[in-house]
């Protein structure tokens, strides 16, 4: 038995809604690319299926899963796209895109649960910006499993991507909105890129075709990350690695560019930077290479005060003090040896990696 729109997702947790008035009645299409996400593409669609705004579809395109996602999907009344081989985010979301029938895209991932009132807000910021702007969204502050490692992460997305609403440097697909002619016209996602940011170079691609892009903190997806310590570490050190790749391709490796922020590098530069008077120090036993030590340590927390504001007010007092000390003596390590592997590769492939 399918369920119904307005049942389907009542068991999870949703933080409070935004009111936003439906001026807009244009179909939304709703663009999920699936890879054996069985445990997560339930949850999903049961959400999506919640939406206030009546007037959507939703495509589903799965790239080859070898678990029960399929069978999990036509449970729901979606569009399913089959992909008839292994072929990645990029050409899924290109392929569901080419199955839409909607005026409005708005693509996620098969792991984000959308809040019923995201088609509108979406919708509403579609009518007041035009077919031009690429509308981003960003992750609820806590995520949909209330683990640290996961909370974390989810607080430190909504922050970097929320800082700079009306020219961000980029819109990640996990909440992008864009009108389906416009993304058309453009070539859409590039099937032949890196393992992941390819919402990166889309976006840098369409601002320099013309089109503008913005960033609506109300737009917003919770996250199942379920992470743990590894997963956190293993996390921070692919995205690291592969964004460095493709920084220096892009030239823009110091840029202020969402997660990839000049909080994060000025954290990760503090750390490595204290870590080198501290092995000075082991090495010569002199007590004067220990004093710059706390100065960056105060200058670190000075840059990031707004990120640990953010933690502070999503989980309290102890919660920021934990993320804190996680974010600056143990993330960095993952941040920075993971640009260091990008380093590398970028240098060995002749500077050509992609």
């Amino acid at each position: 038995m399918r369920p119904s729109r307005r049942t389907a997702g009542r068991d999870y947790p949703k933080p409070p809604l935004i009111s936003y008035t439906n001026n807009v009645s244009d179909l939304i299409s709703i663009v999920i690319p699936n890879y054996n996400g069985e445990s997560t593409i339930g949850k999903c669609l049961e959400a999506a299926f919640s939406s206030r705004y009546d007037n959507f579809e939703v495509v589903v395109v799965d790239d080859c899963s070898s678990d029960r996602s399929v069978e999990i999907i036509k449970g729901f009344p979606c569009k399913l796209v089959a992909l008839k081989e292994r072929s990645g985010a990029s050409k899924a979301r290109n392929a569901g895109a080419r199955n839409s029938s909607g005026k409005l895209l708005f693509f996620i991932d098969s792991d984000c649960i959308v809040r019923e009132d995201a088609l509108s807000v979406a919708a509403a910021s579609y009518a007041e910006n035009g077919p031009d702007v690429v509308v981003g969204g960003t992750y609820t502050p806590m995520p949909y499993d209330d683990r640290f490692f996961s909370v974390f992460q989810s607080v430190f997305v909504n922050y970097s991507e929320t800082k700079n609403l009306e020219n961000p440097d980029y819109v990640a697909t996990h909440a992008m909105a864009i009108d389906a002619e416009a993304f058309k016209k453009s070539g859409g996602f590039p099937e032949v890129f890196m393992p992941i940011i390819e919402d990166v170079e889309y976006s840098h691609r369409i601002r320099r075709a013309g089109y503008r892009l913005k960033m609506n903190p109300d737009l917003l997806v919770q996250h199942i990350f379920n992470y743990s310590f590894a997963r956190s570490m293993k996390n921070a050190f692919k995205k690291s690695k592969y964004w460095t790749i493709y920084s220096l391709n892009n030239k823009d490796l110091l840029a202020d560019s969402g997660t990839a922020s000049v909080e994060l590098k000025v954290n990760v530069l503090s750390f490595f930077l204290s870590l080198l008077f501290l092995l000075m120090w082991v090495l010569t036993r002199k007590s004067l290479l220990l004093y710059p030590v706390p100065f960056i340590f105060a200058a670190n927390i000075f840059v990031n005060r707004r990120l640990i504001r953010a933690f502070h007010k999503t989980k309290g007092p102890v919660f920021a003090v934990l993320a804190t000390l996680y974010y600056m003596l143990l993330y960095p390590l993952a941040v920075g040896t993971g640009g260091i592997a990008g380093l590398i590769k970028y240098y060995l492939s002749n500077k050509k990696v992609y």
